[in-house]
């Protein structure tokens, strides 16, 4: 599975593999094209580096962060124009594309949709058993893209359970999330 967290200047690629239980980093790093190019040029340099990436990594999958509108139009519009890059690439290689929210992607990983960056690079690190967090955050957030597929369907339990890896990291995190299952209700009503 690989994780993109689309961007002009530094678009973070990361591959995962494994199951649920034991997720493996196979691959990190950070795509980053000159700002003082002009974007046509830099939309190619992102395009040839992928490319060459799924053709060495061979996924099975790509999950890409879906772009939302912000406030900065001008880093809105690189994003999306990066965002449209990675998908032509995975469909020139032939490689299923899934789009997560940032949203999805936090409750995913950390069990809360409001996480800050800083914890869900610690659980990506948790959950990846890494000595310390993929940098720069790029990075981070393309590894728990990859993570986030994984867990939800790409690779998960068949009974829906959380993982015992991620239980004890979300208990070691002290972040005060709330994991909830589908079906159930906060609070333990159901």
């Amino acid at each position: 599975m690989l994780g993109v967290d689309p961007g002009l200047s530094r678009c973070g690629v990361g591959m995962v593999s494994g199951s649920v239980q034991r997720p493996v980093m196979v691959w990190v790093g950070v795509v980053r094209t000159p700002p003082n190019r002009p974007v046509p040029e830099r939309l190619a340099q992102v395009h040839a580096e992928l490319t060459t990436l799924l053709s060495d990594l061979r996924p099975d999958a790509v999950a890409v962060e879906r772009v939302l509108f912000n406030s900065n139009a001008r880093t809105a519009m690189g994003v999306g124009q990066a965002a449209g890059v990675v998908l032509l690439c995975a469909a020139q290689a032939g490689v299923e594309t899934i789009e997560y929210t940032p949203t999805q992607v936090k409750a995913t990983v950390t069990g809360s949709g409001t996480a800050g960056k800083d914890q869900v690079a610690y659980m990506v690190k948790a959950q990846l058993r890494l000595t310390e967090a993929p940098s720069p955050a790029d990075a981070a957030d393309a590894l728990a893209l990859a993570l986030c597929h994984l867990q939800r369907g790409g690779g998960a339990t068949t009974s829906g359970a959380m993982s015992p890896r991620l239980a004890a990291a979300l208990a070691a995190a002290r972040v005060g999330a709330q994991v909830v299952r589908p079906g159930s209700r906060p609070g333990g009503m159901s």
